[in-house]
């Protein structure tokens, strides 16, 4: 029979939220947690080639992803499973990407952890530090122009505030007005570079005056507190008063990737302090002053998780590489001739022929 934890001085729910959406937030973010965790262990086994986990930083992505809509477009980094998990990615279409499977939709070219996905509206992820931020603004840009619905959800480390690409996409954001919101998760590092050697601002969202719009330094392992921010930020987006740039501070509690060893430049006692306020925990000790936590939660939503991970990773693994001629698929919208003869020179070549070709391999 499932427990009922209560506090003795039971509290509203806040931000119009429910029960079950409390219920639905925590679930979403034992998912992703535990998505990272397989992750994880796929690379050490040998199985998948790379990874990058979010373990600490779950609330940032459930609490900006419980605002959005189908209507919302999200631009994120490699470090956002959450996002595309609860914005309705299929589960299995994320794991198809971390084998690099035939059913992957980018084929094989993109690493582990670049997901995309058109009917959900969130683009493809880049390695490449800040690209999102002037993608975003500029499909926020064409949503004004057009009239469209909907506003732009672009995500952004600490890091990326020392990229070129942040300057240009915060100015041109400020200038045109865009419907876009900025989520600086501050996880204190950059891979290695701790926070006090990448800016010497102490508030990031500080950086947005200088742009002309609002910027708010939010707890980023609180998702009832990020939830609230990115629904005000939303509302002003919609309501034409333009961009707001949303500092998440929060704490990387695992290694940048799997190629990474913490260890070597943060100390225990640092990484200890952080976990003290878990999101997860944060979370559940809010259900509990709400009176709404269930005992059962805990080892239920994880073993529901595990499951779901579970079969996924069978599918995927079952499935093959893709062939050789996806090299020329999704590359032009029209084959170009050059294109054609090179699909040619290398059919030939996997059927053993000799075409005896007059000059060289066409470019």
């Amino acid at each position: 029979m499932a427990q009922k934890t209560v506090s003795s001085s039971k509290k509203p729910i806040p931000h119009g939220l429910s029960a079950d959406d409390c219920v639905a937030m925590y679930r979403a973010m034992v998912l992703t947690r535990a998505y990272d965790d397989r992750g994880f262990k796929l690379q050490r086994q040998g199985r998948i080639g790379f990874y990058a986990g979010s373990f600490g930083e779950e609330a940032t992505q459930i609490g900006t992803a419980y605002a959005g809509d189908e209507a919302d477009w999200y631009f994120t980094s490699y470090r956002q499973p959450g996002i595309a998990l609860f914005r309705g990615l299929p589960l299995q279409t994320m794991m198809d990407n971390l084998f690099c499977n035939s059913r992957d939709v980018v084929k094989g070219r993109q690493m582990p952890v670049h997901y995309t996905g058109r009917q959900q509206h969130f683009l493809s992820v880049s390695s490449v530090i800040g690209t999102q931020i002037i993608q975003g603004v500029g499909c926020a840009m064409g949503i004004k122009i057009k009239g469209d619905r909907g506003v732009v959800f672009t995500y952004l480390g600490d890091g990326a505030t020392s990229a070129n690409d942040f300057h240009s996409g915060m100015n041109f954001a400020g200038v045109t007005k865009a419907p876009v919101i900025f989520v600086l998760v501050n996880n204190q590092y950059a891979i290695s570079t701790p926070l006090s050697k990448q800016t010497a601002v102490e508030v990031l969202a500080d950086k947005a005056k200088a742009y002309g719009f609002l910027g708010i330094q939010v707890d980023g392992n609180d998702v009832l507190a990020v939830y609230a921010a990115a629904m005000d930020a939303k509302r002003r987006a919609e309501a034409g008063e333009g961009p707001t740039l949303l500092e998440l501070k929060t704490y990387r509690a695992g290694p940048h990737s799997s190629s990474d060893d913490p260890s070597r430049y943060r100390t225990e006692e640092q990484t200890q302090h952080w976990l003290e306020r878990d999101p997860l925990t944060v979370l559940k000790n809010h259900m509990i002053s709400f009176g709404i936590w269930d005992d059962t939660y805990e080892t239920c939503f994880v073993e529901e998780a595990n499951a779901m991970l579970g079969d996924a990773v069978k599918q995927a693994e079952a499935v093959g590489e893709p062939s050789w001629d996806t090299l020329f698929t999704d590359v032009y919208t029209y084959k170009s001739q050059t294109l054609a003869d090179q699909e040619q020179d290398i059919m030939a070549h996997e059927q053993g022929l000799d075409l005896k070709n007059e000059g060289e391999f066409p470019l």
